[in-house]
């Protein structure tokens, strides 16, 4: 677009210098004054290092859209609208530098910078995409206000900026194309006259406008035009649409570590104060994650709490801790000001802005985490408001306070369990690293599979197969104590640390080098919060170690089950640790499964119900967790659902109950090299057995309340089928 010719006499330079100097002055004192003065009022945390790695994350973020293309399909396709307008930003932005900016400093700087052919050619471009991000408008408010996908009714997607924000840039396009008809309409010459748009304008609509009212209207349009643009700057920090700016930077800022791993609490014994009870109790990142917010409902969207009924909605956690920060923030400015201490707020954060029922309703899987498009950290600002209620206030649901006394007296969350650690190792000739200290590779049992009895078949299992491969390992017996992760995600940091400090001291004392965890919790525990304290092992995965014996040749199943098999993801697993393909590989490697995966599988698996601590936890809501799960392993007709979590087991095997499904529905036995084990829940809620025995031309089967019965029962079977051959 061709700037007029001057600015009340004065050169068109000075004119828009000066109005973009005043409109980016007052913009970047909003900022500064909603935005960055009351961010820092935060909790100081270390965001600076690794920058490269940063930049490069933040790039891929922003400018690649990968976190808003990601969720892209046949049935949500908003990502590619909301990439169509960002790209057309980008464009116009660089037009605006040129043609604006530039070409009103030195007249045709433009073309001067880019030649002839290439101006004409952008110019042609960024008509295109005018015209592209019009029709991505109309469909965005087709979308928003009248097709209403499920995410965009909650209550704060209706504020009015998102009207604002559409007519600003639908303005923008609209005076983009006057001022270029009514400029080819005056007699204006060079690359500007190649707007397709303003051709058609000019030839048609503006036929009948004589040059000089022509020229007039270039000018008052041009100025309209630039008036949005340093509008839009204005109304950025007033408005939820700040996330232009705040999401760079929160991208920027995003945690480096392990994504599974959740933030420490630093010199702990010499904490006066733990987690958040307000909201200057957060990390100046966690404030950051408010502003960042796009306000898109991706995260509450994919919320397994609030799929089912719960209270909590990632969003308004976040957008919520924003608006409360910004209602007490000045206050509490101004009395650090004046060196006195913070004032109560009127409203308080937990209770107040945010639900308490909210705040326990998280099971962190992450899927929030992984759905935001801009990198907002939902679980550590959840997390830490827990360690408020737990540690501060002493408040928590009763079952967790239960499951914390049970890990502070017996070392473990389970109580009244009847077994001890090492019942499950009988007549397996496992032995503990006491007996063996030159023993490198520790098997991690973890206090479910090795105190819960349904469990416990998981360590039998896995300890057979590791001895078949001749796997070098031992275990610690009686001193392997919990890893701490109920204790984390339940809030108590510091039974956390003092579990952590003792196992680690164990890990030291045999000098371990290497460790197999059954449990994705103890896994990532382990693996990606340990190193916080200064451990560093090699820790894997049971799966991921089976699927590397199976690879060496050390592993050849011989005997398997004509099963159809789904495999459930541990959010623990999948999601924060990335093991995806090794469970399959060991399931395709039993002879004759055959597995379907599940709508939501793989990363973007849906969560059991059991994590965040609520394997011992009261659900609350209109319907839990692992029967909505349950529901969609039934829509794949599968006949077994595996999974490599002994918590996601228990959920499953009370989800089946709570269908009535046992018959359809089952859960599988390790195979033995003769015969297939399966192993299900009949009514009363008894343990059954299902024994198959084959052999050359035939099969029988068997039932019972053991294995010794239905063994019998399939010997009787096949002997009654040989008989009557």
């Amino acid at each position: 677009m061709v700037p007029p010719h001057d600015f009340f006499g004065l050169p068109i330079g000075v004119g828009v210098y000066l109005v973009a100097l005043l409109a980016f002055a007052l913009s970047a004192y909003l900022f500064y004054n909603r935005v960055f003065k009351l961010i820092t009022l935060g909790k100081p945390d270390m965001r600076w290092d690794r920058p490269w790695p940063r930049l490069l994350r933040m790039l891929k973020i922003v400018f690649a859209q990968r976190k808003v293309l990601q969720s892209v399909s046949l049935k949500d396709r908003a990502g590619l609208g909301h990439a169509a307008i960002f790209f057309g930003f980008l464009s116009f932005t660089t037009s605006y530098i040129l043609f604006i900016f530039l070409d009103s400093l030195v007249p045709d700087a433009s073309t001067a910078i880019l030649g002839e052919g290439v101006a004409r050619g952008f110019t042609i471009y960024v008509d295109v995409v005018g015209v592209a991000i019009l029709l991505a408008l109309i469909w965005g408010v087709l979308r928003r206000w009248v097709v209403k996908p499920h995410r965009l009714t909650f209550d704060l997607t209706r504020a009015p900026d998102s009207i604002i924000i559409v007519a600003l840039i639908g303005a923008l396009m609209v005076f983009t194309f006057l001022t270029e008809g009514f400029y080819i309409r005056s007699g204006g010459a060079g690359p500007a006259t190649a707007a397709p748009v303003g051709q058609f304008l000019a030839g048609g609509l503006f036929a009948g406008v004589s040059k000089a009212a022509a020229l007039t209207l270039h000018a008052v349009f041009w100025w309209l035009h630039l008036g949005v643009i340093l509008g839009f700057a204005v109304y950025i920090p007033l408005s939820k649409h700040m996330h232009i700016v705040a999401s760079p930077l929160n991208a920027f800022f995003n945690d480096q570590g392990p994504r599974g791993a959740l933030r420490p609490i630093r010199d702990i014994e010499k904490q006066e104060h733990f987690g958040a009870g307000k909201v200057q109790d957060f990390t100046w990142k966690e404030l950051l994650d408010g502003y960042a917010c796009a306000v898109c409902g991706r995260c509450t969207d994919n919320c397994p709490a609030n799929i089912t009924g719960k209270v909590l909605s990632p969003m308004h956690i976040v957008e919520n801790a924003k608006h409360h920060l910004m209602a007490v923030g000045p206050a509490v400015r101004a009395a650090r000001a004046k060196g006195q201490p913070d004032p109560e707020p009127e409203k308080p954060l937990i209770g107040g802005a945010i639900p308490e029922e909210a705040v326990w309703d998280c099971v962190t899987c992450g899927a929030c985490e992984q759905e935001c498009p801009v990198a907002v950290e939902h679980i550590d600002s959840i997390i830490d408001m827990r360690r408020y209620l737990v540690l501060e206030e002493s408040k928590m649901p009763e079952t967790a306070k239960q499951a914390l006394l049970s890990m502070e007296r017996r070392g473990h969350p389970w109580r009244g369990t009847t077994f001890s650690r090492t019942d499950w190792m009988k007549g397996l000739g496992v032995k503990t690293l006491a007996e063996d200290p030159s023993i490198e590779i520790l098997y991690w049992v973890g206090c479910t599979s090795a105190l819960d009895e349904r469990s416990q078949k998981i360590a039998i299992a896995n300890v057979k197969l590791f001895q078949a491969a001749g796997v070098k390992f031992g275990v610690l017996g009686a001193e392997e104590t919990c890893t701490g992760d109920p204790a984390r995600r339940m809030g108590n940091e510091y039974m956390f640390q003092l579990m952590a400090q003792q196992n680690i001291e164990t890990f030291k004392k045999y000098n371990i080098k290497k460790i197999i965890a059954s449990c994705p919790h103890c896994f990532n525990t382990i693996r990606n919060e340990y190193p916080q304290f200064g451990s560093s092992y090699e820790v894997v995965h049971h799966t991921q170690f089976l699927a590397e014996l199976l690879k060496e040749g050390r592993l050849k199943p011989s005997a398997g089950a004509e099963l159809s098999v789904t495999p459930h993801d541990s959010c623990y697993l999948t999601r924060h640790n990335d093991v995806v393909d090794e469970p399959r590989i060991v399931l395709q490697a039993i002879p004759g499964v055959t597995t379907t995966e599940m709508q939501r599988c793989k990363k973007g698996t849906f969560c059991c119900g059991a994590g965040g601590g609520h394997m011992w936890m009261e659900e609350g809501g209109a319907k839990r967790i692992n029967h909505h799960r349950t529901e969609q392993v039934l829509e794949t007709d599968a006949k077994v659902v595996a999974t490599a979590c002994p918590f996601c087991l228990q959920m499953f095997e009370e989800g089946i109950r709570s269908k009535d499904v046992q018959e359809k529905l089952q859960a599988i036995r390790q195979p033995g090299p003769q015969y297939t084990v399966i192993e299900t829940l009949g009514p009363p809620h008894r343990r059954m057995f299902h024994v198959e025995l084959k052999w050359n031309g035939g099969a029988a089967r068997g039932e019972g309340p053991t294995i010794k019965a239905a063994e019998a029962a399939a010997a009787q079977a096949a002997l009654k089928l040989m008989e009557s051959e």
